[in-house]
């Protein structure tokens, strides 16, 4: 009987619970396999924690935020031996194919293991929403919900005290979240790592709205923005040696205040945009990708990842996914700007 190991590494993200679930029924009902589950990630590989998932083990998984077989930001390259790290936990277990959920750098390490010879299928899965070569990830749409739910919540309290409120949303190196939830929630400003921003043009149009009798204002901020110039932002390191972003809203929030003399606030929304319920969108997304991934692990597929294209599962190259990351459209930005006028 062929056996399918499925992990979930790097960040949470919701829908995880779906993919997992939409993994087990694909293999069980439809190719009769088996599915075991490998704990907290590749640390899990590489030490051999796993578990059998069956069809009873994912029941009632569906709307629960997190993955139920943990997660980790280890890597078998940076720590371990690459690929002679797993086969032993992989011949083990008899595992004939890996099914890999996670980001950018999850998706790089599988097409090097691939590579090795290892068969590897990807899910794509991050709240920033920038991997290539599918149009959209699970945990993008209860990312965004959140942000503007927030975004809401602060504008209204913003506009009781006449503030700035600077809201400091994920997005390391992509600016999806911010302006998704930036347009959605009716943001003044918006600013992404995509583009270069000018501060004394946003301090000219928060001057502008309260010249027009609104004295309050909302700017979102992607994490991964350049410092304003003349700045810095204190980095920091992780225990896994990786950078920690935060911390940029606060230093735009202070030029705000020298250039326009406007009281000016900050919240950061930080893990709570990754955890919680999923939406509907992300557990249907995440269940198709699922099942989706069980087809190809079962018909000996291997280097390929699972994605969305306009409404149709298909699968691309690991090498398309991992070409470079995928940035808002100008045209989605333009629009961003054009609704910003005061």
């Amino acid at each position: 009987m062929q056996r399918i190991g499925i992990l979930t590494a790097g960040g949470d993200c919701p829908g995880l619970n779906a993919v997992i679930r939409g993994v087990v029924a694909g293999a069980t009902q439809r190719h009769g396999a088996e599915v075991v589950g490998i704990l907290d990630g590749w640390d899990g590989l590489m030490v051999g924690r796993v578990r059998r998932l069956d069809r009873n083990a994912v029941r009632g998984i569906l709307q629960r935020g997190g993955t139920i077989l943990g997660t980790s930001r280890r890597d078998p390259y940076v720590h371990g031996d690459g690929a002679a790290s797993l086969r032993g936990t992989l011949a083990r277990e008899w595992i004939d194919s890996l099914v890999v959920v996670g980001g950018d750098g999850t998706l790089r390490t599988a097409l090097r293991l691939s590579g090795e010879g290892i068969p590897i299928i990807g899910v794509p899965k991050t709240i920033d929403n920038d991997i290539a070569g599918t149009d959209v990830t699970f945990g993008f749409d209860t990312a965004v919900q959140i942000a503007t739910e927030a975004i809401d919540r602060i504008t209204t309290t913003a506009e009781s005290h006449d503030r700035v409120m600077v809201v400091e949303v994920m997005g390391r190196t992509r600016g999806w979240i911010a302006t998704y939830a930036g347009i959605a929630a009716g943001a003044d400003a918006i600013l992404v790592p995509e583009e270069p921003y000018d501060l004394d043009a946003v301090a000219e149009l928060l001057a502008a709205r309260a010249a027009h009798g609104r004295h309050y204002s909302v700017v979102v901020v992607a994490e991964g923005i350049a410092p304003p110039p003349g700045t810095h932002v204190k980095p920091s390191v992780d225990v896994f040696g990786f950078e920690r972003l935060g911390g940029v809203s606060a230093v735009v929030a202070a030029e705000l205040e020298k250039r326009t003399g406007f009281e000016a606030r900050v919240t950061v929304l930080g893990h709570i945009q990754r955890g919680g319920t999923p939406s509907a969108a992300d557990r249907v997304l995440g269940s198709r990708l699922g099942v989706a991934a069980a087809d190809l692990a079962a018909a000996g597929g291997s280097g390929r990842m699972v994605a969305l294209r306009g409404t149709q599962i298909v699968d691309v190259s690991l090498e398309e996914a991992c070409a470079e990351l995928r940035g808002v459209p100008p045209a989605i930005l333009d629009v961003a700007r054009t609704l910003s006028a005061p």
